[in-house]
């Protein structure tokens, strides 16, 4: 599912916005739902405010069209070590229990995965 396919009632969500889209693959068995955020605008928080609202919103369709899938929401090594690592976006992660992974653009590869 590459994009994985949401469906509300004014339509379709195809997450799938160039590098930032939401990938569908399986994590040691679990089922996972991925939305890739690359945050190379200017602003590091109206960017999370846009990914934040992306990630409730995704989140709650996923959960009543595909449970079985959690969502996690990728961002850039970089973007992680600065502004996620404020205690504004420490304090929204914990509240609202988002799920993390943290990569590295120009490898290609998972750093870290956060619950």
């Amino acid at each position: 599912h590459d994009p994985l396919l949401l469906r509300y009632e004014l339509g379709n969500l195809y997450i799938d916005l160039g590098a930032e889209k939401i990938l569908a693959a399986e994590r040691e068995g679990q089922k996972i739902a991925i939305e890739v955020k690359s945050f190379l605008q200017n602003s590091a928080v109206s960017e999370f405010h846009t990914a934040l609202g992306q990630f409730i919103s995704y989140r709650m369709l996923l959960a009543e069209q595909y449970p079985e899938h959690t969502l996690y929401l990728a961002v850039p090594l970089d973007t992680y070590t600065s502004f996620f690592a404020t205690q504004l976006a420490q304090g929204i992660i914990s509240s609202q229990q988002l799920k993390l992974i943290i990569y590295k653009p120009q490898q290609e590869v998972i750093e870290q995965w956060l619950n």
